[in-house]
């Protein structure tokens, strides 16, 4: 049986992620989905992918950041902000969990996007930031709910928010899809491949115009359309979609 669409209205999403990237890999597809529909979408990367590649970090944060910015106006996203946590010793703590619920109550989302951070993931282990940034995500969305939980968060001018949705990518038992069509699919594909140098530093990874096409078909499959994203949805408790 297909796995159902996710269709609740939204307004605001907000992608919380590791890493420069880590969006592109079919999520970003969606993102261009939503922008194109008027929904407002901002970016949350924890570290600036410096240990990513084979150069001094110094150079690698700049460099990654400006190729992410590509990547987002790619997908029609204007708002990135990227913290300066350490890129391979993301640590989950208080301090990621308050920057991540801080943004959520400036943003107000209806929706949070983080990816699979699940310790089996993509035929291996999965990355130790991938599963810090998730599992502090999923805190700070109940945080960023909860007036008692870093009270200076509101002594800054910033209520609490209560995100209804947390959508998971990536995830190995997905609960819906969102479809997506070819201008979608065209744009998570160049989204890919604004990572121009990052990508250089992989000599076997997969050509993006291939690879992402693959992985959407694949998802449209599960649910009954040409191209979508798999996702696990989850309701939070939130108010905001209603």
């Amino acid at each position: 049986m297909p796995l159902p669409r996710f269709t609740a209205p939204l307004r605001r999403v907000l992608c919380v992620v590791a890493h420069p990237d880590d969006m592109e890999y079919g999520t970003s597809a969606v993102v261009h989905h939503w922008t194109a529909a008027g929904v407002e979408v901002a970016y949350l990367l924890l570290t600036s992918g410096e240990a990513g590649m084979q150069r001094p970090p110094e150079e690698v944060g700049p460099l990654r950041a400006a190729e992410q910015r590509t990547a987002c106006e790619r997908v029609g996203v204007t708002d990135l902000r990227i913290l300066d946590h350490p890129d391979g010793v993301l640590q989950y703590g208080l301090d990621l969990r308050r920057d991540i619920a801080r943004r959520i109550r400036e943003f107000r989302p209806d929706a949070v996007v983080t990816a699979n951070f699940e310790v089996e993931a993509y035929g291996g282990y999965n990355q130790a930031d991938h599963r810090a940034a998730g599992l502090a995500t999923i805190d700070a969305i109940r945080d960023a709910d909860n007036t008692w939980v870093f009270p200076e968060l509101a002594q800054d001018g910033l209520d609490k928010w209560g995100t209804a949705w947390l959508l998971v990518a990536g995830h190995p038992e997905p609960t819906h899809v969102v479809q997506v069509d070819a201008a979608d699919v065209a744009a998570g594909v160049a989204s890919l491949e604004a990572h121009q140098a990052y990508l250089s530093d992989l000599p076997t990874h997969p050509d993006p115009a291939e690879f992402i096409p693959e992985i959407l078909r694949g998802g449209g499959a599960a649910g009954g359309v040409e191209h979508a994203l798999p996702l696990r949805i989850t309701r939070m408790g939130g108010l905001a979609a209603e």
